[in-house]
């Protein structure tokens, strides 16, 4: 960079340098007589001589005076002085799509508004007989008025092509510089014709222009070689990978588009850029939709269009002689209402995949073209995935590893989420996810939020709703935590249309969330609140003017004023058996334009529900022999064997939540709890005497209680805690008991309740103390039969994983599964511990002397029997470790609990079920 700053060419001011290229150099200068700022390439006087560079030169010259495009960089003049040859052109303040490609691939919209522009220049240069090539991200420069075609040093011209008023020097018009078997332009860019040195036109510019946009959507670039050799043989000889099988979320139709353009012959490529211009805008103009192009592609559909329109040619000439008619007989036709199609699918799930939804699992984008859902695979872990409207398979969104509580941003583009205790969002086209802000996601507010239209996210946090910026930043509150003891305070919130005010559910509880808790509008302008539904939860304002809410596993809807933030009507049922979960988040979700995805009530999920799956029980030996067992059908969970192997204790998840026994040789089910309305999860003393469980009886959060086995006496209270608690083993002796906790800055724990000494007498309680809390989720504790172990679910790798830690302690802890792993029970022998990995029960050799050690897993039998929470444990082993206490779902249930509803147009049922409010 020779020239300094300061120095004038003519009337123009050198200010600084911007850069070196192969044809010269250039810099940032003023233009004294206009007062604007230029930039000016030089070509400096080393290369001046060279006569190669010096017509290049000259080139770019002619090319660019020639052409007058938006997207194309403008040349304002040309100029000699003191033997150095000069270009003026328009200063574009920006970054090259090479510098952006560094930070990975562009977001689809910007991807098809850059191909746009870029291909509009290209068919402007063809037309005047210009091929550019030399078509590559360094030479496209991104302005905020959009792309800008750069650098017509390789153009190649017709012999018409020449303006008669550039005169640098005469140039002609074929030389060594273009002569046919000369190799020119960039490496990674070149089409197969520029590579063997033949004819290159505009279809060379087409191959390149696809090169690029595949790397713009990809992030990657579409042929790599290790060495030059190499990387020509890749572009001669191979296709590069579908961009979908890298970005699953492109469009087919982008896909196809991009395919074509990499084609090896250039007659089998697109022949004009303006195709290729027509062919982006169609995808850009129907967003989503374009997928439905399959392999047909864009010309079977506008040969349909072409059918369509004879069609309806036919049907207008049709429809104008009925008129006529009816204008002859003097009778007048009535014209019946438009009304959109109601039209019903299934969204089915992968073999061995469960859904997720506890804590907010299933999300619509908001114009109806993508679900999104959390789902957990037979590893165990959790994962979000995206499901086009128009496609059969969904696809896992990578680095989404625990995800829960999916939403969309308004323009449909981004996905936020929460996951290993932060806020993040993902955009649909790729990339990896970006950290907003801290949000523990193991308590229970930690799920769904919303994305306002101006950019601001608002999220359930322990103390109440939060706001933060959706380009990230600190967490502002909204709401402080309003609701009783044991209540889980403000969440699920949804910002109204116009962002100023926004509706959340307050109170309630995990045993019924929806009967006690209320759905509060609030301004975010005076923070001003009042309460619009009592008993409801997981509300959504529509835009027929409804406010949509779920109560006791169904969808009611009342009209709702925007203007006044008032109901104005009386609620109706809308759609009847809808998951629920236990707290208070309801399986669906809406889009704008009148769809609606929701899962069936028969649903257990991962993560518990109202109504658990209608199941059987079954013996199933290590071998997977099934024996059914006479005991009626039921929605049950958490079944557990007697110490002396006579009795099942089982949860009975239906109106309510009831611990129940079964009697294996009288083959009766009788009833055990009838205090409170939610009773479950029991374990069995190891004396048989008792059961603990947990409860609400006395209205707080779902506490530890126990009571005799015989139904004898009334419930006893074990904690007294505001938190959630679930019991799960007991120690050998009887007097400690090992139970999962909720803490909201830590989430699920492990800890441990002493049972008081009755010579105390009665002035001593009951103590509990934690034994293992940290900021990831723990839970499902096992004593081992000996006492001195604890084996137990941790998801802290990322995934649940089972770990066996001596207890009391102190001493490591050792990791047991090593593919993924959930609910450990061991054997009684005390030299095993089985564990589920998804629908395979695993077991494992267990030494305890000298020294701890554990085997290998490995597999005894798999199968579709219900799976549960990983903090709790969903079947149960034999005295004798040969045979497993299993929940084998009804088919029905089975089916449920694999597929999403979707409904389109759904609000033309909607209109028919909901009285007009009050105007």
């Amino acid at each position: 960079m020779a020239i300094l700053s300061g120095k004038r060419l003519g009337p123009y001011e050198i200010l600084s340098a911007i850069g070196a290229g192969g044809t010269g150099e250039v810099y940032r200068a003023r233009d004294t007589r206009l007062d604007r700022i230029v930039a000016i390439k030089i070509l400096s006087d080393q290369i001046a001589d060279r006569v190669g560079l010096r017509e290049r030169f000259d080139r770019e010259a002619r090319a660019i005076a020639s052409l007058n495009h938006p997207h194309i960089c403008v040349l304002h003049d040309i100029g000699q002085q003191d033997g150095t040859d000069f270009l003026v052109m328009e200063y574009l303040e920006g970054e090259t799509l090479a510098e952006r490609l560094k930070k990975g691939p562009l977001p689809l919209a910007q991807v098809l508004q850059y191909a746009i522009e870029i291909s509009d220049a290209l068919d402007k240069a063809h037309r005047k007989g210009i091929t550019h090539r030399d078509l590559k991200p360094g030479n496209i420069m991104l302005t905020k008025t959009g792309a800008k075609l750069l650098d017509f040093g390789l153009a190649k011209l017709k012999k018409d092509t020449a303006p008669a008023n550039v005169t640098l020097s005469k140039v002609p018009t074929e030389d060594a510089v273009t002569a046919q078997g000369t190799i020119l332009g960039t490496l990674q860019y070149m089409a197969p014709e520029q590579l063997e040195g033949k004819e290159a036109d505009a279809r060379t510019d087409i191959f390149a222009f696809g090169v690029v946009v595949y790397e713009m959507v990809t992030g990657k670039k579409a042929f790599e070689g290790k060495s030059q050799a190499s990387l020509i043989a890749k572009i001669l000889e191979t296709d590069p990978l579908p961009m979908v099988s890298l970005q699953p979320m492109t469009p087919p139709a982008l896909d196809r588009v991009v395919k074509k353009c990499l084609a090896k012959e250039p007659d089998d490529r697109w022949h004009a850029a303006k195709d290729l211009c027509d062919e982006l805008k169609w995808i850009a103009e129907d967003g989503p939709q374009v997928t439905l192009t399959t392999t047909a592609g864009a010309k079977g559909i506008r040969a349909l269009s072409r059918q369509s329109l004879i069609f309806g040619l036919c049907a207008l000439l049709l429809g104008l002689a009925i008129a006529g008619l009816a204008v002859w007989n003097l009778k007048p036709i009535a014209r019946a209402p438009s009304r959109r199609v109601v039209a019903r699918f299934t969204v089915a799930l992968r073999p061995n995949e469960v859904l997720a939804m506890a804590n907010g699992g299933l999300a619509v984008s908001p114009d109806g073209s993508y679900i999104a859902y959390t789902s957990t695979l037979s590893a165990g872990t959790r994962q979000l995935f995206l499901r086009p409207m128009d496609r059969s398979e969904a696809v896992a969104i990578p680095g989404t590893d625990g995800a829960t509580g999916p939403f969309f941003s308004p323009d449909g583009q981004w996905i936020a989420f929460t996951a290993g205790g932060k806020l993040k969002k993902v955009s649909l086209v790729g990339g990896t996810p970006i950290v907003l802000c801290d949000n523990p996601s193991d308590n229970p507010n930690a799920g769904t939020g919303s994305w306002s239209p101006d950019g601001t996210i608002f999220f359930a946090e322990t103390t109440g709703l939060m706001r933060v910026p959706a380009a990230g930043g600190t967490p502002q509150g909204v709401t402080k935590i309003e609701s009783r003891l044991g209540g889980l305070g403000s969440r699920w919130p949804e910002v109204l249309p116009g962002g100023q005010a926004i509706l959340y559910v307050n109170g309630g509880t995990t045993a019924n969330f929806s009967d006690d808790s209320n759905i509060i509008v609030q301004s975010l302008k005076t923070g001003e609140r009042k309460t619009l539904i009592q008993g409801g939860t997981s509300p959504h304002y529509l835009y027929t003017g409804d406010l949509v809410y779920a109560q006791g596993g169904r969808l009611l809807a009342v009209p709702f004023d925007l203007q006044r933030l008032e109901v104005t009507g009386t609620a109706a049922p809308v759609l009847e058996d809808v998951w629920q979960g236990l707290g208070g988040y309801s399986a669906y979700s809406l889009s704008r334009d009148g769809s609606i995805a929701y899962v069936n009530g028969s649903l257990g999920g991962v993560g518990g529900s109202l109504r658990a799956v209608e199941s059987r029980l079954v013996w199933v030996n290590r071998n997977g022999t099934e024996q059914p067992l006479p005991a009626p059908k039921h929605s049950y969970v958490n079944p557990r064997l007697s110490p002396d192997g006579r009795l099942v204790s089982v949860d009975i998840r239906e109106q309510e939540s009831q611990v129940w026994l079964y009697d294996l040789s009288r083959e009766t089910l009788t009833r055990l709890t009838f205090e409170g309305n939610t009773n479950a999860t029991p374990a069995w003393t190891p004396d048989g005497k008792r059961i603990a469980f947990q409860s609400n009886k006395e209205g707080s959060a779902l506490n530890l209680f126990w009571l005799l086995a015989d139904g004898s006496g009334g419930l006893e209270r074990l904690t007294t805690s505001e938190h959630l608690q679930a019991p799960s083993s007991w120690s050998p002796d009887g007097q400690l008991l090992a139970f999962t906790n909720f803490n909201p800055t830590t989430g699920w724990d492990i800890w441990v309740l002493r049972l008081r000494d009755p010579s105390a007498g009665s002035g001593q309680t009951h103590k509990a103390q934690p034994f293992l809390r940290t900021p990831f989720t723990e839970g499902a504790p096992r004593f081992s039969l000996d006492g001195r172990w604890l084996a137990y679910v941790s998801d802290e790798s990322g995934r649940y994983e089972i770990y066996v830690q001596p207890y009391p302690g102190p001493g490591a802890k050792r990791q047991i599964s090593t593919d993924g792993g959930t609910e450990p029970a061991w054997n009684r022998n005390g030299r095993e511990l089985f564990y589920r990995s998804g629908s395979k029960m695993m077991a494992v050799d267990i030494a305890t002397q000298p020294s701890f050690a554990a085997g290998k897993p490995r597999k005894l039998f798999e199968g579709p029997y219900l799976p549960t929470a990983a903090t709790i444990q969903n079947y149960d082993v034999s005295l004798d470790g040969q045979r497993f206490l299993m929940l084998k779902p009804i088919e029905a249930a089975e089916a449920a609990a694999t597929q999403i509803n979707v409904v389109l147009n759904w609000f033309e049922e909607l209109k028919q079920k909901v009285p007009a409010g009050k105007k």
